[in-house]
Parts: C-alpha cells; structure tokens; sequence
C-alpha cells in the first residue's frame, strides 16, 4: 500500500466492508482478516508494548521511520480483535504522523458499520489502540 493515503485505504476498505450484505457476514470477513495477521515475536510481548483497555491481551508496536511515518504491527489472542488490529494496520500503518492526526477513524468506523456493532468492551478497546496510534503520532520525531 505504498503510496496510498490514508483516504485511499478507507476508501478501498469501505468498499470492502459494502459488498457484505449484514453484521454476520462483516463479523466473519473481520475474523477472516484478523487470521491473516502475521503475529509478533516472542520478545515484543511486553508491559511496555501491550495495550491497556482491552478485554482480551493486545500487543501494539509502533515504529517511526526517517520519512516520519508509523510502521504498526500488533498481535491479540481474541480472533475478533486480530481482525480490528488488522484493519487499524491497513489504515494507518506506513503513514504519516500528520495523516494519523488528520484522520477522524471513529468517523470511518462508524461509517462502515463496525463501532455500532462491538460489544462495549470491544469498543473499549478498539478506542484504546488508537489512542495509543494517535498518542505515538503525536509524539516528536
């Protein structure tokens, strides 16, 4: 996805999330996706990397790179959360910092359906990995 915006990914999810005609089918391609999420080491599983407010355990390592953008890779050991954590990666993972800062994501997710439909503990804690992405945004280079 080098070279798309951030736009340009909620665009090409969007369109994604349209073909599935209700929440069964959107929740089992959102499991579907999270399956596909390559895990992390061993190592990287640490209090530091692990994401507070989540009902079930989220790693999230966010590395900036010398063009001042985000690499994000992250683990969960609940398939519905891997698949959310997959969505945050295509969203924001290889953008800038001042793109991340730019996008209204509860916006976008509202939009295609997945906020309405978590749990309020899901909820929870997809509001807590992004404001761990944006906090690392928001951090200097």
């Amino acid at each position: 996805m080098p070279g798309m915006t951030i736009k340009d990914r909620a665009t090409e999810i969007a369109e994604e999330f349209d073909f599935l005609d209700d929440w069964e089918d959107r929740y089992a391609h959102i499991i579907d996706l999270g399956k596909a999420n390559p895990p992390l080491e061993a190592h990287e599983r640490t209090e530091q990397s692990k994401v507070r407010g989540c009902a079930s355990q989220v790693w999230m390592v966010l590395t900036p790179d010398t063009e001042d953008r985000l690499t994000i890779r992250a683990e969960s050991d609940a398939m519905i959360v891997s698949g959310l954590i997959s969505i945050l990666i295509r969203l924001f993972s290889g953008a800038t910092r001042d793109e991340i800062r730019g996008f209204d994501a509860d916006a976008f997710l509202t939009e295609i359906g997945i906020k309405g439909a978590l749990s309020a503990q899901r909820s929870n804690g997809l509001a807590s990995m992004l404001a761990r992405i944006k906090d690392t945004a928001q951090m200097p280079s």
